[in-house]
């Protein structure tokens, strides 16, 4: 896409969503408090942006992180927080460092300095007008890689709405098809709807995915995790794929592990067994999805647990 074309998009959108914060509902929780005045409310973000850390990840999908890594940026604390959260210590939290929009828009510009295939935004929603002033910035100095909306999917497609032809690849979660699930683990009963609505207008964004040289330029790539004891969940969740956006790239996750508060519940205690793999890989076999299967045993040392703050290196 031109830049130029995606600067003014960019233009047009910031101003409105910047209003959004003084009575923000920016995400399903609408709670319509003035952060603009620093007021706080279910995520915890006030007016300032705040990064945990960034670095070359490489261990997203393969068109994602290629040969030399996504350039990644995870943003502190979540409209969700999820009670098994593998990045609780800062999605939980505001642990971080406050930046500027200079700082942020220096952060991408040094990452695709480092050869970033892209711009991975990880968890961007609450900081969507902060993040957008730092992408202006950086893409008038030069930033012309791909930008990726890494999301919960916890999202509202009104928001989501006002990002066509600003992101170039929406990766984002389907984390529950039933909303007993979603109120139990993530205290989001309405998460399904709003996830379903959104993934919709994901997909009406980006039908088509893009790959060149074994990257992804442009799409949607759904992300699911399997959670233990509820294959049917899963089951369910990729039909659902099947149904409504069959040209998205699936990515089927098995890397669950009991982190955080999961412990407080014994049905989720535990990991993903073989019987349960086979029956979620057997049945994701039968609807011809395009994607990727994760192996059972998967490399637990990616899990964001491990991630460590290093944001000196890019500023």
């Amino acid at each position: 896409m031109n830049q130029d074309y995606k600067l003014s998009l960019i233009e047009q959108s910031t101003d409105p969503l910047q209003k959004i914060l003084e009575e923000c509902t920016l995400c399903p929780r609408e709670c319509q408090i003035n952060r603009a005045k620093g007021e706080r409310g279910y995520c915890g973000a006030g007016k300032d942006l705040i990064v945990y850390t960034a670095f070359l990840h490489k261990g997203e999908e393969p068109p994602i992180s290629g040969t030399k890594g996504s350039g990644t940026i995870f943003f502190s604390t979540c409209p969700l927080k999820c009670v098994y959260c593998q990045n609780y210590h800062f999605s939980h939290t505001l642990q971080g460092r406050v930046l500027t929009d200079v700082e942020l828009a220096k952060i991408m510009l040094k990452l695709q300095g480092e050869g970033a295939h892209n711009i991975n935004l990880v968890t961007p929603t609450h900081f969507l007008p902060q993040i957008l002033k730092g992408l202006a910035i950086a893409i008038k100095a030069g930033l012309s890689i791909p930008i990726i909306y890494n999301t919960s999917g916890y999202e509202k497609k009104e928001i989501i709405a006002r990002l066509d032809g600003i992101i170039d690849v929406y990766l984002a979660d389907m984390r529950y098809i039933s909303s007993g699930l979603a109120h139990r683990y993530s205290e989001a009963k309405n998460y399904p709807i709003t996830n379903q609505q959104s993934l919709i207008e994901m997909y009406r964004q980006r039908p088509v995915n893009s790959i060149e040289d074994e990257m992804i330029k442009e799409g949607l790539i759904i992300r699911h995790l399997v959670f233990p004891g509820y294959t049917d969940e899963s089951k369910a969740i990729l039909s659902w794929i099947k149904n409504n956006a069959p040209q998205a790239l699936v990515s089927v996750m098995f890397q669950y592990h009991p982190y955080f508060k999961a412990t407080h519940y014994p049905e989720i205690n535990r990991r993903i067994d073989p019987a349960e793999y086979r029956q979620v890989t057997g049945f994701l076999d039968t609807l011809d999805l395009k994607g990727w299967a994760q192996e059972l045993e998967a490399d637990e040392g990616l899990a964001g647990i491990h991630f460590e703050s290093h944001l000196e290196k890019w500023l």
